[in-house]
């Protein structure tokens, strides 16, 4: 589509949806291009299940895609974690703007931090992969499934109704959300600690935005220009290498699996490296797999984007060899419910 004279940009009626959508839209309106937002209803948000038992992969993303496809939609704005790993024949991803902080944030009343948390403390999340990790740190803890948008997960917590209280629900000790999520909202001063990685791995992509189109728009023309140049390289090879191990394991978005990648430079000389770490943990917190791997990167940018690729693989079949499928029942946590 050349000279398309207004772009529509589908997403999701959330607030977060929205305002990451509109933060994109802002990217390419500075470019000269005239984008609105089309609101789309998907299935997650209608259904009142939890996350996990949806299955979690494609759950967001399946209405917005269709949208895509049958052209009431020029592109998409997705939280590159919720994007299942497989991609539906005729879009792309046109770009990967550069990533939020990718940690998780802990939001817990008092100001407490994980450590500081009394015993038995109820914390809220709907996320296998942060109830394996926070149970093998923290195996007290009471653990409570949450569902509902930032402000309502926010407002579980003891002092922090004033957000948006559920007065049928119970107040909890602390809730787990990205922190990637609670900045973009401008929410940062209610997080009282960012989870290091070193205890909670994020899940692949977390905090990256996945700016998806028709194949045929994101190679010629005035909107796939615009998209390089909103393109992050350095992010979208973290998150290539991160979304790899996902894939090679078969498993989805809600899999008890964490993985976080980082490029270190060599100014003045080549080749860059990129480090990944992944982890693998049983949803009742009882045993961890995590294994580091890394890889010197060609300069080229379509064979640094395959070395990254490899690399998730790498981690992938590292993972499978140290029992990961032991561990984690990896098919039915990327069901496509």
């Amino acid at each position: 589509m050349e000279d398309m004279s207004s772009i529509r940009l589908g997403t999701r009626a959330s607030t977060l949806a929205t305002t990451q959508s509109e933060m994109v839209a802002e990217l390419l309106r500075s470019q000269g291009l005239d984008v609105d937002l089309a609101t789309i209803t998907t299935h997650g948000d209608t259904s009142t299940a939890s996350l996990a038992s949806m299955g979690g992969i494609g759950v967001f993303a399946s209405a917005i895609r269709t949208a895509l496809l049958e052209g009431s939609a020029d592109i998409a704005v997705h939280s590159f974690k919720d994007l299942p790993t497989g991609r539906p024949l005729g879009l792309a991803i046109g770009a990967v703007p550069v990533r939020e902080d990718p940690r998780d944030a802990l939001v817990a009343r008092d100001g407490l931090t994980l450590g500081e948390l009394p015993q038995r403390a109820s914390v809220g999340t709907g996320s296998p992969r942060r109830v394996a990790q926070l149970l093998a740190v923290r195996p007290d803890l009471t653990i409570v499934d949450i569902r509902g948008n930032v402000d309502t997960r926010l407002g579980r917590v003891k002092g922090l109704g004033h957000y948006a209280k559920d007065s049928g629900k119970e107040d909890l000790d602390a809730v787990v959300l990205a922190a990637s999520g609670l900045a973009r909202l401008g929410h940062s001063d209610v997080i009282t600690e960012l989870l290091d990685p070193s205890v909670v791995l994020p899940a692949p992509a977390q905090g990256a935005l996945a700016v998806e189109c028709r194949t045929a728009d994101v190679h010629h023309g005035k909107l796939a220009k615009a998209l390089a140049r909103i393109d992050d390289h350095g992010t979208r090879l973290s998150a290539t290498a991160e979304r790899a191990v996902l894939s090679h394991l078969g498993a989805g978005c809600a899999a008890p699996i964490g993985a976080l990648a980082h490029l270190t430079p060599t100014p003045g000389r080549s080749p860059d490296v990129l480090t990944l770490d992944v982890v693998v943990a049983a949803v009742n917190g009882s045993r961890t797999i995590r294994e580091q791997v890394s890889v010197e990167l060609p300069e080229e940018v379509e064979p640094a984007l395959a070395a990254a690729h490899t690399l998730g693989v790498t981690a992938a079949e590292e993972l499978l060899d140290d029992g990961a499928a032991d561990v984690a029942d990896l098919k039915a946590s990327g069901s496509t419910r």
